[in-house]
């Protein structure tokens, strides 16, 4: 819960000021001075008159009541101190900068939850504890510098981290960002990075609001929190990236099936973003330079003009940009490229990108753009990139590029690599209210990013197919944790209409010789009990008679763990995997590809995460390196993408329907053309304790 006393507090009192400026209550005092607090302040501290020139209070006690309270005193002493000001001061906003609670004992923790206790008691907020505090348009309350300038239209941040939220802020500042709130939720005790955003989208007003978001993550408490607020914000307009560290694949937990031995907590991370809209990056200079781009005007195509005075550079974004998917036209198709050419110096190109040397003038540089706005209507975007060599000056450039920026339609991202010979003017560019980018690469794959970040998906329950929902919680209820009987599969798979082999589990030769004719040859025989049957020799295709099969029976019975032999009818077809697997604090993932080497060896498979859409599933299979391959190459015929987008629709709606599923396997399904059917799968339940 954000309360109001947390964002414009009337009063504050700092708990452990002090005039040393080197301490925390001192540094957050000066802080909250320095930056203009329209409201009262009271600095708490046993011993002086005055703190920093204002009337010291000498304990909690003598204090008047207090809207908002900072506190940098020991942990030991902060759980009285919460006490005070939450029953007596009717104070209903905490920042607890104090370390010593769950991060560092069992006893921290209990003490954590205490003050927790006593500030829901009140109805009141909690930043912290382990914080460097906040900072709203209304004060800055953090004991770290620097303190960025401040914008309504500037970036909303949420931090896990304090040190890293200073780290990224100085990445941002001298970039020229500008911010409007700032958020380091340290210990998440009440308020987390999922809060921050519930509250930011609750009280979004689209023409007071900052649209751009950026977020910090070291956990993940509550994925659906965080899907449906970065979903909600930026179908409100909102541009949201993240970092989230702290899933690495040394995190991947042991499992038997495929879907749990691909899928992973980033995997998982990776799914939500994706869903929820959200870019993801790997680092602060990452997602700076995103932030940056979200300052700009909106790119609505893939083509972008490179204007340069210096080729390497530039030839570098063309790498970066052509590999990330975007086009770099050649210009001199367009009829109007000879009289551009005709304004620049001899040597100049205009090829893409449009190098008009390292002698070109500021008025040459005013023309390209001008052209490249109103003339080159293929054109979506420019990519300016202008240095110096430290012969001249080149404010003159720069107020090109500043004034080009404001007026043209097209968005122009401004590429400045001198950022020590150009230092003066890259400062006098800045304090025009832009962003620029100090490294070509670093923006280019920044943009690929951004242009590739797929729109949120407002996919519901709702929207699944059709499931027998009876049938599927019979089987579910009435099975034991662990894998279950191919019998019981089978229900599951007709349930919510994924096709399926036909298939029979035998357990005595007489039965065998029935289902056979039933049937009818070739038939494919696997064991029933080993998890990995084609390890232990399980998996015979294409027997043609009795005498075959009988004689497989009897050897297949007398492998280890084997209860039973299914008998299927032979299938033939494009091999592909499908599978799904539950993720704590996530849900369930669905991962799809093609079988074989190229799921098992290669690791080609998209994830996308439960309620999937049909058009989110088609977006994964298409996402395939193997794509190519599923749509039929050199006479091979290839399977229908929108019966396998259906299938993956179906298996979303299972998971929905039994979540008590953990990890699922169709593999292989076969497809030749529309027809796609499952012929092996696995199901492993597991029910929580009641």
């Amino acid at each position: 819960m954000i309360t109001k006393e947390l964002i414009q507090p009337e009063s504050i009192a700092v708990i452990g000021a002090s005039n040393e400026v080197k301490k925390l209550g001192g540094k957050v005092l000066k802080n909250i001075i320095d930056n203009n607090f329209l409201g009262s302040l009271y600095p708490v501290n046993p011993k002086g008159d005055e703190i920093q020139g204002i009337k010291n209070f000498k304990s909690v006690e003598e204090l008047p009541q207090t809207d908002m309270a900072i506190i940098a005193i020991a942990a030991k002493y902060c759980l009285e101190t919460v006490k005070t000001l939450a029953y007596e001061k009717d104070t209903k906003a905490f920042v607890i900068f104090s370390a010593g609670f769950k991060e560092e004992s069992d006893e921290g923790a209990e003490l954590e939850k205490k003050i927790v206790d006593v500030i829901n008691e009140v109805g009141g907020s909690l930043i912290g504890p382990n914080c460097i505090g906040l900072i709203t348009p209304h004060h800055v309350s953090v004991f770290t510098t620097p303190v960025p300038k401040m914008d309504p239209k500037g970036i909303d941040f949420i931090s896990g981290s304090g040190g890293t939220a200073v780290f990224i802020m100085e990445s941002g500042i001298s970039k020229g960002l500008t911010f409007s709130n700032v958020f380091s939720v340290g210990n998440s005790a009440q308020i987390g990075v999922e809060e921050v955003l519930e509250y930011l989208d609750d009280n979004f007003a689209p023409e007071k609001s900052s649209k751009i978001k950026l977020l910090y993550l070291e956990t993940i408490d509550n994925a659906q929190k965080l899907l449906k607020h970065a979903t909600s914000l930026i179908s409100k307009g909102c541009m949201i990236a993240a970092v989230k560290v702290g899933a690495s694949e040394a995190g991947i937990r042991a499992a038997s099936s495929h879907t749990g031995a691909l899928a992973s907590s980033d995997l998982a991370v990776d799914t939500l973003f994706r869903k929820a809209g959200i870019v993801r990056c790997h680092g602060r200079e990452e997602l700076t330079t995103v932030a940056s781009i979200f300052m700009h005007k909106k790119l609505t195509g893939k083509n972008i003009a490179i204007i340069t005075h210096a080729g390497g550079p530039a030839v570098m974004l063309t790498d970066v940009l052509s590999k990330g998917g975007l086009e770099i036209p050649l210009l001199i198709e367009n009829p109007d490229s000879k009289e551009l050419l005709d304004n620049l110096f001899p040597g100049s190109s205009v090829a893409n990108p449009v190098d008009f040397l390292a002698t070109g003038t500021a008025e040459q540089l005013n023309t390209i753009i001008d052209f490249v706005e109103n003339k080159f209507d293929e054109i979506d975007g420019m990519a300016v990139i202008f240095g110096s060599a430290g012969l001249f000056d080149v404010y003159e450039f720069y107020a090109v590029i500043d004034e080009k920026i404001k007026i043209c339609k097209k968005p122009i991202y401004p590429i400045l690599p001198s950022v020590i010979n150009a230092k003066n003017e890259i400062e006098y560019f800045i304090k025009k209210n832009h962003v620029f980018f100090p490294d070509e690469v670093t923006f280019g794959q920044a943009l690929c990013k951004v242009v590739n970040t797929p729109a949120p998906s407002n996919t519901t329950a709702n929207d699944l197919p059709e499931a027998d929902t009876k049938s599927i919680r019979e089987v579910i209820d009435s099975s034991k944790n662990g894998y279950i009987a191919p019998e019981k599969i089978q229900i599951l798979l007709d349930a919510v209409g994924i096709p399926r082999v036909k298939e029979s589990v035998c357990k005595t030769k007489k039965y065998l010789l029935s289902c056979a004719k039933k049937l009818g040859f070739p038939l494919v025989i696997k064991v029933v009990g080993p998890i990995h049957k084609s390890d232990v020799g399980g998996v015979v295709l294409n027997v043609k008679d009795e005498k075959t099969l009988i004689k497989e029976f009897d050897r297949m019975m007398q492998i280890t763990d084997t209860t039973a032999i299914m008998l299927q009818q032979m299938a033939s077809g494009m091999e592909l995997f499908l599978g799904a697997k539950y993720e704590d604090k996530f849900g369930h993932m669905v991962l799809c590809g093609m079988g074989g080497i190229f799921v098992e060896v290669i690791k080609d498979f998209a994830a996308g995460l439960t309620p999937i859409s049909k058009d989110e599933a088609l977006s994964m299979i298409r996402s395939l390196k193997s794509y190519k391959l599923l749509q039929g190459v050199r006479g091979q015929k290839g399977i229908d993408e929108n019966v396998f987008a259906d299938i993956i629709c179906r298996l979303s709606a299972l998971m929905n329907a039994a979540p008590e599923i953990v990890e699922l396997d169709l593999n292989p399904l076969l497809g030749a053309g529309s027809k796609i059917i499952a012929v092996d799968a696995r199901c492993n339940v597991e029910k929580k304790e009641v």
